[in-house]
């Protein structure tokens, strides 16, 4: 049998076409209720008020607004609420969660456990003394203790995550017993 050397390609450009063909009929029957935001973290040029150019990544802002409206609302921005209290703070080379931080542990548990669409990231972060390496992985640990925590009064482990920022990021930049107290502590950020 005898094949034709333009047929073979002309049939797969043809099956080719076909797929496209359904995939376009396919996406005429969504309306834009099906349409979802991606956010693909490309910079995107927009401009001012003074007609200057500003590049800003293109992010959904109704999460940003939501997160800024969750932070402002009056149980997380009452200082006498204990969910305004997003910092766990660490003794020096440990883990191991402090009891005074227990009552704030349990209301932010609490509150994840009421809701369950709320997803909250565990910073760990430690003061400047030991190696990187090593304040990378105590940085965890603490993040990891709290996130225990959580987890043991409840919270499903699908709303948590962890980072460990280990001295990168001091809240106070003195070299003395009062700086490193502050910058041993794992941070509670909704998201």
């Amino acid at each position: 049998m005898k094949f034709n050397k333009t047929a073979v390609p002309l049939f797969l450009i043809a099956a080719l076409l076909s797929g496209c063909t359904a995939d376009e009929e396919k996406n005429d029957f969504l309306d834009d209720t099906s349409a979802k935001t991606v956010d693909t973290g490309v910079a995107t040029d927009t401009y001012n008020e003074e007609g200057a150019k500003v590049s800003e990544l293109n992010v959904d802002r109704t999460t940003l607004s939501g997160v800024e409206a969750l932070m402002n609302s009056p149980e997380f921005s009452d200082s006498a609420s204990l969910l305004s209290k997003r910092t766990i703070y660490f003794e020096y080379d440990s883990s191991q969660v402090l009891s005074e931080f227990f009552p704030v542990i349990e209301a932010h548990a609490q509150y994840l456990m009421n809701h369950p669409n709320q997803r909250i990231v565990l910073e760990g972060h430690s003061d400047e003394r030991g190696t990187r390496e090593y304040n990378i992985a105590l940085a965890e640990q603490r993040a990891k203790s709290v996130f225990k925590m959580l987890q043991l009064i409840g919270v499903m482990s699908n709303q948590v995550d962890i980072v460990s920022y280990g001295e990168e990021k001091p809240v106070a930049m003195a070299h003395n017993d009062k700086s490193y107290a502050l910058n041993r502590r794992v941070q509670l950020v909704y998201k």
